[in-house]
């Protein structure tokens, strides 16, 4: 440990001489009545003569986030989860012992104050304080230009000093929790059950990614961190469970970016009796109603861009998107080999075990995903790379699933379910040769999924929408370390 700074030091000292005058530096709770913002709301617009009326006294409690002395009298701001308010700390409205303590407490440190309200001269609403206690001494001072920052990361690192001092930041992470709970309550309302599947798999299955390993040591065996719940949301639509839906932690090991965190939340859901079309309808639906309740509109702002929510919205499938947007030539989508050399032209790593279809999205990630700033269903993709959706009836080669795309970026993938146990079988045993030839990301083979296929699983439809990101849309957030409170950081130093 190094030497501890002076304000530290000093603060330190004041620690010593509270413990010398008996006062509790850590008291366990406190009553509190009213809050900051119900203060402002029930009283924000009285004016000095009502107020005055007013003698009934309130018991508050927050951090000190500013002071300013004047001998025997001091002007304080406290704050709490619902905003700040002024406080005014006089000698002779409270006990002798309790400016004592007053003296020796700094910003950051926690009170309880109890007092009628008033307005000062400059007509800002205070509470006189005739009771004061300290509830929580803070060691360490806060920072005087955090919110200023250049570097970020110890913004992250230090999530709890980020959010004391930017109610912006703050605000991003109540907006994500009214996000995450409207979804939960329009899902339930249309009928949706709520479950919870395994965190840690036997087998990592759902999604082409590379997982985290741990280990049981009762049991002796391997575990997954799981990349996705979908193979066992599917499961309980065998079991009868019609309609489910999960808001998952995923976990994926790949690398760290504005869009990639190795944790990351998922909005899962699963429908029985349903096609991708139908999850088209229902996904306009579900963003239009949170747009309305968090945004108050079907519009936003993102990063200087204005993206228009408003249905329909545009469908098209992955092949026109190519032909359209980036320009490709007929011979790229009829071969292999022109596919792969317009791809390493470009840049684009292509490994001989690639088909010809993982290229073509290759390029479509490449080319197309940039440019789909509102929201774009994009269908069509081929068999080779959606190994748990159904084949297209009228062209086998593809299948019915959509990945949707807002502001450059997938923020849903969903199809209609592969429920042929025979097909499944087979496609796992394809992704098999490709994880033994060298690809780490594609699926394990599953006997027990296919097991629980042969039980029969009616015509179903699945999505999974990225809440992380859905929350970096709808606050203006340019990374997504910027709406997960505890982002995975690399080691200090």
């Amino acid at each position: 440990m190094g030497k501890p700074s002076a304000i530290i030091e000093v603060r330190a000292n004041k620690v010593e001489k509270l413990k010398a005058s008996g006062v509790n530096l850590y008291p366990a709770g406190y009553r509190v009545d009213i809050t900051a913002g119900e203060i402002l709301k029930r009283f924000g617009d009285m004016d000095e003569k009502a107020l005055e009326q007013e003698t009934q006294t309130y018991a508050v409690a927050g951090r000190i986030v500013s002071r300013r002395d004047f001998g025997k009298a001091s002007f304080i701001h406290i704050k709490d989860r619902t905003g700040r308010i002024q406080a005014y700390v006089r000698k002779n409205k409270i006990q002798p012992d309790q400016f004592d303590t007053f003296k020796l407490m700094d910003i950051g440190d926690f009170v309880g104050l109890k007092g009628p309200l008033f307005r000062t001269k400059t007509g800002e609403l205070t509470l006189v304080a005739e009771d004061l206690t300290l509830l929580s001494k803070a060691m360490r001072p806060l920072p005087e230009k955090w919110h200023g920052l250049t570097d970020v990361e110890t913004r992250y690192r230090q999530r709890y000093v980020d959010l004391i001092m930017n109610d912006d930041v703050r605000e991003v992470f109540v907006t994500r929790s009214r996000i995450i709970q409207t979804i939960r309550e329009f899902f339930i309302e249309k009928d949706f059950l709520e479950v919870e599947t395994p965190m840690m798999q036997p087998i990592p299955g759902g999604a082409t990614a590379r997982p985290f390993v741990t280990h049981h040591n009762a049991l002796g065996m391997d575990l997954y961190m799981r990349v996705a719940p979908e193979l066992y949301l599917k499961r309980l639509v065998v079991g009868g469970l019609e309609r489910v839906f999960e808001i998952n932690r995923n976990f994926r090991n790949e690398g760290l970016s504005i869009k990639h965190n190795p944790e990351f939340t998922m909005m899962e859901f699963y429908m029985a009796y349903a096609t991708y079309d139908d999850l088209m309808v229902l996904t306009e639906e579900v963003f239009g109603h949170v747009l309305e309740q968090v945004r108050g509109g079907r519009m936003i702002e993102y990063q200087g861009k204005t993206i228009d929510f408003t249905p329909p919205w545009k469908r098209i499938s992955l092949f026109d998107a190519l032909r359209e947007t980036g320009d490709v030539e007929e011979n790229v989508f009829n071969d292999r080999e022109p596919a792969a050399a317009l791809a390493r032209s470009l840049g684009i790593a292509v490994q001989d075990r690639d088909g010809h279809g993982q290229i073509l999205t290759k390029l479509f990630d490449h080319l197309v995903e940039p440019h789909l700033l509102h929201p774009t269903f994009v269908t069509g993709y081929p068999t080779e790379v959606s190994p748990l959706s159904r084949r297209n009836d009228q062209d086998p080669s593809l299948t019915d699933r959509f990945e949707l795309f807002i502001g450059g970026w997938e923020i849903a993938n969903a199809f209609t379910e592969l429920n042929d146990p025979v097909d499944q079988k087979g496609r796992f045993e394809s992704q098999v040769a490709l994880r033994d030839a060298g690809d780490k990301e594609a699926l394990f083979m599953d006997e027990d999924y296919v097991t629980a296929l042969e039980y029969g699983m009616p015509p179903t439809a699945g999505e999974g929408i990225g809440i992380d990101r859905l929350v970096m849309l709808l606050t203006d957030s340019p990374s997504i370390r910027d709406v997960i409170l505890f982002p995975q950081m690399r080691p200090k130093g």
